[in-house]
């Protein structure tokens, strides 16, 4: 099969007016980049405030291997799929992270014939967004420490400074890091860091926004430190706030896109939800609940990470909830789960992943079975969709569609979206279309009014399938001086592997009966949630060995090469 960029190249792309016509986007809605991508004003939020809103379909997964096991693929190909069955359908998805892409896992388009294009765009840069969130980010820190250094009007104790710069790059030698060294006119010498750009409470911030007031309001509650006296410090009292809105405006605004198939696509802010809430925007779902009949958005990582952090923060936020909840699996991660194999970058597979072993394959099912348990709890239909890869056989992807329906899931369906795109699709989305016909009765995990201990308690035991948790000394100080600070009745934005539903990576599968240990937490107040830090998680992912980048190039005609 071509690979991915061949794929993509060979496309016959629309001009992007075109897309958004077919739409009903106006084109005084539009601020296009080129010929073939666009922002869409919000505007179109009020001008279509009292059209009946589309279904809501989110797309979430098991447990994933490093190399992912296609959400976005799958979030793409539903979107084609709908549309061949004559449902006018767009997809929300998430702009990829420069540091994946230069990284493992690679670009994040989807793949194959499912595709967002033009791809390069897509994976890299696209209209800036990324960078204007790392800017105004830098700017509130670049701020705080001058005016430290300058008469420090605020009394801003240096050693309380919590914010930490950005970039969208994978840099571990970033993580820790002196500032200020070489005299009284850098500034103070402090230990801080940098973290990864999506990562930032700033783009959470972008992705929770309903609207400019919205955006303005929570990035003036983005606590920066405290005073000498104990008074918490925020971007409001530092006077940073305003400018962050201004380098923001156009960011907020989601980017119009198109599918292989030419059918919609809505970009917009920025993957994780190992380490952020890791969704699509309110405001990129809300022009497409408004535009189409059928939304397909997606949550990152396993349903333990962002379906929950999607169900439990972007929900109340929104006041928008899922008619269903698609849980992709594959083979490979299952049999992963079932034999507790080690995927490592730049190895080739484990032998055992690419041949036909039902036996391996069971074993691994409680994982999947745990993920359609998330999803019930939270009162959602769940459809399980097998993603299916050229190694897999038949008895294999009929064994997890049929062993899914045993575990309590109210559809499940084979997926070929990747080698046929919109025809692959079509058995897919009738079985979701189907599926739609069962009522929702969603419910949040918790109520916000449980103490912070009591909410990531609930999580631990009731997600994670642990028996208690272990919390550090420091983190229960925390706790008390959040709630102290009205920030007690916040969500939980949890920040663990995304390799096991526990704290710890090598724990496999369907983990029972182990101590959740949490060693740090924040508090994201302009977010407006709550982030316990657990196991050994970090906030800076690092390049490996051999790393994608080693594969990319630019022709003397200027075309790139080696983009997945």
């Amino acid at each position: 099969m071509k690979s991915d960029l061949e794929i993509a190249r060979e496309a016959q792309l629309k001009p992007i007016d075109a897309i958004a016509a077919g739409l009903g986007i106006e084109e005084s809605e539009l601020e296009p980049f080129g010929r073939h991508k666009a922002k869409v004003k919000l505007d179109i939020i009020n001008r279509l405030a009292q059209k009946k809103r589309g279904k809501y379909i989110l797309m979430t997964a098991v447990t994933p291997t490093p190399f992912g096991e296609g959400k976005t693929l799958s979030t793409v190909g539903l979107s084609l799929g709908l549309n061949r069955i004559g449902r006018k359908a767009v997809c929300t998805v998430r702009q990829p992270s420069m540091g994946p892409v230069f990284g493992l896992k690679g670009g994040a388009a989807g793949g194959g014939y499912s595709q967002v294009v033009p791809m390069e765009d897509f994976n890299l840069h696209l209209t800036g967004d990324f960078h204007s969130v790392a800017a105004a980010n830098n700017l509130l820190a670049a701020h705080a420490d001058t005016s430290i250094l300058l008469k420090n009007p605020l009394e801003i104790d240096p050693f309380t400074l919590k914010l930490r710069r950005v970039v969208d790059i994978n840099d571990r030698a970033l993580r820790r890091v002196v500032t200020g060294c070489g005299g009284r006119r850098n500034g103070i010498p402090r230990e801080t860091g940098f973290d990864i750009a999506s990562a930032s409470e700033v783009m959470a911030i972008l992705g929770l926004s309903k609207g400019y007031a919205d955006m303005r309001a929570r990035l003036g509650r983005i606590v920066v430190g405290r005073s000498r006296g104990r008074e918490w410090i925020d971007a409001e009292k530092l006077g940073t706030a305003g400018a962050m809105a201004v380098i923001l405006k156009q960011a907020l605004m989601p980017t119009l896109m198109q599918t292989l198939e030419g059918t919609g696509a809505l970009v917009h802010t920025g993957p994780f939800a190992n380490i952020a809430h890791g969704n699509s925007s309110i405001v990129a779902d809300e022009i497409a609940l408004r535009i189409a009949d059928y939304v397909v958005t997606e949550a990152g990582f396993g349903a333990d990470m962002g379906a929950e952090k999607f169900f439990n923060i972007k929900c109340r936020v929104s006041g928008r909830t899922p008619d269903v909840a698609v849980i992709v699996a594959t083979v490979r991660a299952l049999k992963v789960h079932g034999g507790n194999i080690a995927v490592r970058a730049g190895l080739p597979l484990d032998p055992a992943l690419t041949k036909e072993d039902l036996s391996l394959l069971k074993k691994g099912m409680p994982n999947l079975a745990k993920m359609i348990e998330i999803v019930h709890l939270h009162g959602v239909p769940a459809v399980v969709a097998v993603n299916r890869f050229p190694t897999d056989t038949d008895s294999e992807v009929e064994l997890i569609r049929d062993t899914a329906l045993e575990l309590g899931a109210d559809n499940a369906v084979i997926s070929d979206v990747h080698a046929r795109g919109g025809d692959g699709g079509i058995e897919f989305a009738e079985a979701v279309v189907e599926t739609l016909e069962k009522p929702a009765r969603f419910q949040h995990l918790y109520p916000l009014d449980l103490s912070l201990k009591e909410k990531v308690e609930i999580l631990a035991t009731r997600i994670y399938g642990a028996e208690r948790v272990k919390f550090y000394d420091e983190v229960l100080r925390k706790m008390d001086r959040f709630t102290e600070r009205d920030y007690g009745k916040m969500p939980i934005c949890m920040a663990k592997t995304q390799y096991s539903l526990s704290h710890d990576p090598a724990l496999k599968n369907r983990p029972e009966g182990y101590v959740f240990t949490v060693k740090d937490m924040t508090a994201a107040a302009g977010a407006g949630f709550i982030v316990p830090m657990a196991g050994d998680i970090m906030l800076m992912p690092g390049l490996t060995a051999k790393p994608a980048l080693l594969q990319m190039d630019l022709t003397e005609e200027g075309e790139v090469v080696g983009l997945f």
